[in-house]
């Protein structure tokens, strides 16, 4: 069975994360925002995963799923609190949460 070079995931990796880096830096929309996040941390995922391919432990495998139960829970108390957000402001642009003095 051919493996899969490891820079090939080294690449997929990183047009991830320049992806989600692009979405939270060019969109003012807090949903877009959260995706952007979650596609950088499926980057790293991604590249952990990858590293541990040698591993006959699946050690990086294991983490890899924490990681990914962990970025599930953090996504869903967000959208929970844009949600509230959305109610009261009937908005979710990023410039409407500056502080007012």
């Amino acid at each position: 069975m051919n493996e899969i070079p490891l820079i090939f995931f080294l690449w997929v990796g990183a047009f991830l994360f320049a992806t989600g880096l692009s979405i939270i830096l060019i969109k003012r929309n807090v949903i877009f925002v959260l995706m952007g996040v979650e596609l950088m941390l499926n980057a790293a995922n991604l590249n952990l995963i990858a590293f541990s391919q040698g591993d006959e432990q699946n050690q990086g495998l294991m983490m890899g799923l924490f990681v990914l139960v962990i970025g599930v829970c953090e996504m869903s108390i967000a959208l929970a609190i844009i949600l509230q957000v959305y109610r009261r402001f009937k908005k979710i642009d990023i410039d409407q949460f500056q502080s007012r003095n």
